[in-house]
């Protein structure tokens, strides 16, 4: 395993088997692909990546993400890249009914951590790097006192250096030689995706999640906003009590998002109503398998079996040490699921063989255009 093997003590000289999966329900909202799940399935997936030791690097995209992922095409690449991407926000979860995405529920990471330490199973074992000074301590601590689904087994405050000098061999050692399944990562958004990003081919423990606040809620020096304000979407209020420095990011969001309500999610919304009146039959979806390239070429990209050819067509391709390339040719529109497995698609082939998406129309770019809100996507 070359330089990896020296990170790893005997035991864990296995790293985590890495492998998306084409088929589990997803949408396109704002220029990121959501898993279209509950919390319970949230929990179940993530208990079963851990005890097999398979990848599950977690992200937890809110407003805020939104906003960041447009500006920064590194960190939303870092998204893309992720094996779980839960709605995190209300804003989001409004946006997603307003256009008729089945995103019903919120998945905040602070919500999936309490639901995992609730479990009743086996113990998944936790690492907690970075946080505030004194709070993994503390974090890890309480854990230990409560019990439950989580048990830590590890801490690193990190400091606040700059990614290289938090992922020094040393450091990954030490976080591999715990054993531990989960590792969550609490520093700024960008950062613990780029920390995770950068570490995840080295890190032994199969689940990886930036959990933001959740360090300084486990440690209690932070207390969450009460259920109500959850669910109405006011925790920012709350979090701005707490933290007031907080209220330029939130500012900052709010402005983005009325743009984005006014650019793509209302022009969003109207084009899917219009396209349930349409009615077009499913059509199917040829492959060509080149020297050089491997060309897709859905007939439909806007219905659910459009879907779910192209999920299976991708599956087939995983393996595939050639570049992909979907042809949008015969195209005429493109739906929510269909758009976002183009994005877990670029995220998957883009770093190995190379990944491309040509020939749309003007309608599909229009498509792709207000869903993505931003050139998520090379359109050749």
């Amino acid at each position: 395993m070359g330089p990896v093997a020296e990170l790893l003590p005997p035991a864990l000289a296995r790293l985590p088997a890495r492998r998306v999966d084409f088929g589990r329900p997803r949408v396109c909202l704002l220029g990121l692909p959501f898993d279209a799940i509950g919390m319970a399935d949230a929990v179940e997936q993530v208990r079963t990546d851990a005890f097999a030791n398979r990848r599950c690097w977690i992200s937890t995209p809110n407003l805020n993400f939104v906003v960041a992922a447009l500006a920064d095409p590194t960190f939303r690449d870092s998204v893309l890249q992720s094996d779980l991407s839960l709605v995190d926000g209300m804003p989001l979860v409004w946006a997603a009914r307003a256009i008729g995405l089945p995103l019903r529920e919120r998945l905040a990471g602070s919500d999936l951590f309490e639901a995992l330490q609730a479990h009743g199973g086996e113990p998944l074992t936790v690492y907690l790097f970075g946080g505030p000074p004194g709070a993994a301590r503390l974090a890890a601590d309480r854990m230990t006192a409560r019990g439950g689904g989580l048990r830590c087994v590890g801490f690193d405050e990190a400091g606040f250096g700059s990614v290289e000098s938090m992922s020094e061999p040393a450091t990954i050692a030490r976080i591999n030689a715990s054993g531990a399944h989960f590792v969550v990562v609490a520093m700024g958004a960008k950062k613990g995706q780029a920390w995770i990003a950068r570490n995840a081919d080295r890190l032994a423990a199969p689940v990886l999640c930036h959990l933001g606040a959740v360090m300084n809620f486990a440690a209690g020096t932070l207390r969450r906003a009460p259920p109500w304000a959850r669910r109405t979407g006011l925790e920012w209020l709350w979090r701005i009590a707490g933290e007031p420095g907080l209220w330029r990011r939130y500012a900052g969001d709010g402005a983005h998002a009325a743009r984005l309500l006014a650019t793509s999610v209302i022009p969003d919304a109207l084009a899917v109503r219009l396209r349930r009146r349409d009615g077009r039959a499913a059509a199917p979806l040829t492959a060509e398998r080149r020297a050089d390239v491997i060309v897709l070429r859905p007939a439909d990209a806007s219905s659910p079996a459009a879907g779910q050819a192209l999920a299976a067509a991708l599956a087939g391709c995983i393996d595939a040490d050639l570049p992909l390339c979907i042809d949008l040719g015969a195209v005429d529109g493109v739906g929510h699921a269909f758009a976002a497995l183009l994005l877990v698609a670029k995220g998957w082939f883009a770093s190995r063989g190379g990944f491309a998406v040509g020939h749309a129309n003007v309608r599909a770019r229009a498509d792709l255009r207000r869903m993505l809100a931003a050139r998520a996507l090379d359109l050749d």
